[in-house]
């Protein structure tokens, strides 16, 4: 067998389902646990931390940016949806593209996974510091000394916080997916309450001048705080990685991954318009916690900002959690294709992948202690944008080679749709820094080694084709 072929071969679509079929893990999550992981996964990043950061570059355009980002992915969500009911597995877009492009491709896409969650934790765990600084100096009037609250180069030594709630999130993850889905729906209800009280309050102080200039950067700035903010909205593929631990994947896969981002869309966007018309752009950019600094500046009350910190604290840890979930099942599926080692996709007596989990928690904390929130990000971001754009081919490939595959989901003006999201895919990846290219060169370069080095040898699918 040529290199060619060994790069393209196919792993079908039934041999995909048939593995996920027999999973030693257990299928316990319904519609609305797999609703609350996707919304869990994404709500409290974009808002609670990134708008800080989108905010001064778009001025209040920021609000298109949501729109902007959140369009580019609802086309990627659509061909989610398509193939999380035709290959219902853990793998997300790892296994979608296994079944479409070829082996090659699907390792890319499950290496770029990796850095999209992995390294999104660290940076939801890095912000996580900030509202747990402002919700303790509103209670017990001490903080967390920035030598021990922020990471190298933003005047800290190590972030102890962020370490701490990637521990904590890894700690739940051991007790079981039903208890960790439990934990998920009642703090991603919190987060969405807590949310809902801030627009109602900061729409009480709304002024038209905090929103002109509207676009002080142009088209730039906006197109720069969209592929910023897009980084927010990587949580709604998380249902797709439950595709073994849910009751129904093929019916509620597609429904749980299209109702959480219409929900997370409306509520980014509200909460962008109302806190810059509260505040202003300067101020949100001015602090770590900036909803909870725009909240005390409206009310001049000390307990609605220490309520809206303690919200984020517990809103945020969510994120770390589902989205650590998330990365943990990829492995799973990788693993159980002999690309990555055997040991990943061993489960204990709780059916929990513990080896996978245990190591993933300490690599991540370990990140999240020791690299700033900006440069994550925009990692995460890069990583997010080229698998959606490998899913967006997948569904246009797999529509017409495998006609006949039962779809519970159909994406539609097919292709056109998924073509507009490979096209806003590539359009927010060029809005992206220079470094950002660069690490992400290096990355993928080291994933090509290992994958040449390791997994093509190692690879089931090479074995039974030989």
């Amino acid at each position: 067998m040529s290199y060619v072929q060994l790069f393209t071969r196919v792993k079908p679509a039934e041999r995909i389902a048939d593995d996920g079929s027999h999973t030693p893990l257990k299928r316990s999550l319904g519609l609305i646990p797999l609703m609350a992981l996707s919304v869990g996964a994404t709500l409290g990043t974009g808002i609670f931390v990134v708008l800080a950061e989108a905010a001064p570059a778009a001025g209040p355009a920021v609000v298109v940016s949501f729109v902007l980002a959140g369009l580019a992915a609802l086309c990627s969500a659509l061909s989610y949806a398509e193939l999380a009911g035709s290959v219902p597995v853990s793998g997300s877009a790892y296994s979608y593209a296994y079944a479409t492009l070829g082996e090659l491709v699907a390792w890319i896409c499950g290496w770029c996974l990796l850095l999209e969650y992995g390294v999104s934790v660290a940076a939801v765990a890095v912000g996580w510091g900030g509202y747990l600084n402002e919700f303790l100096r509103g209670t017990v009037g001490v903080t967390v000394p920035d030598a021990l609250s922020a990471p190298p180069g933003e005047g800290g030594v190590v972030n102890v916080p962020a370490m701490v709630v990637v521990l904590l999130a890894t700690a739940v993850l051991m007790l079981g997916v039903r208890e960790s889905a439990a934990v998920t729906t009642f703090t991603t209800l919190l987060k969405i309450a807590v949310l809902v009280f801030f627009v109602c309050v900061a729409l009480t102080a709304f002024r038209s001048e905090n929103m002109t200039p509207f676009a002080p950067m142009g088209v730039a700035g906006v197109s720069a705080g969209a592929s910023a903010v897009f980084f927010s909205f990587i949580g709604f593929d998380a249902a797709s990685t439950a595709g073994e631990e849910a009751r129904n994947p093929k019916r509620d896969l597609p429904r749980a991954i299209m109702l959480s981002l219409a929900v997370v869309t409306a509520i980014y966007v509200l909460v962008a318009f109302a806190a810059v018309g509260a505040v202003g752009t300067d101020v949100l950019g001015s602090s770590e916690a900036s909803l909870a600094t725009a909240l005390q500046l409206v009310t001049g009350q000390g307990w609605a900002s220490v309520l809206l910190a303690f919200g984020a604290v517990l809103a945020i840890a969510t994120v770390v959690l589902t989205v650590l979930y998330g990365q943990t099942r990829i492995l799973v599926s990788m693993s159980r294709d002999g690309l990555m080692p055997a040991r990943l996709s061993k489960v204990n007596a709780r059916s929990v992948p513990a080896f996978n989990t245990l190591l993933v928690g300490a690599l991540v904390a370990l990140l999240s202690g020791l690299v700033p929130l900006n440069e994550l990000a925009d990692a995460t971001s890069i990583g997010t944008l080229v698998a959606f754009g490998i899913v967006n081919v997948g569904v246009v490939v797999l529509r017409y080679r495998r006609p006949e595959l039962e779809r519970t989901f159909r994406t539609p003006l097919m292709p056109w749709l998924p073509m507009a999201g490979v096209a806003l895919c590539c359009y927010l990846i060029l809005g992206l820094y220079g470094v950002t290219w660069v690490v992400f060169g290096f990355w993928t370069l080291a994933g090509l080694v290992l994958y040449l080095s390791y997994g093509i040898r190692r690879s089931k699918l090479n074995r039974v084709q030989r």
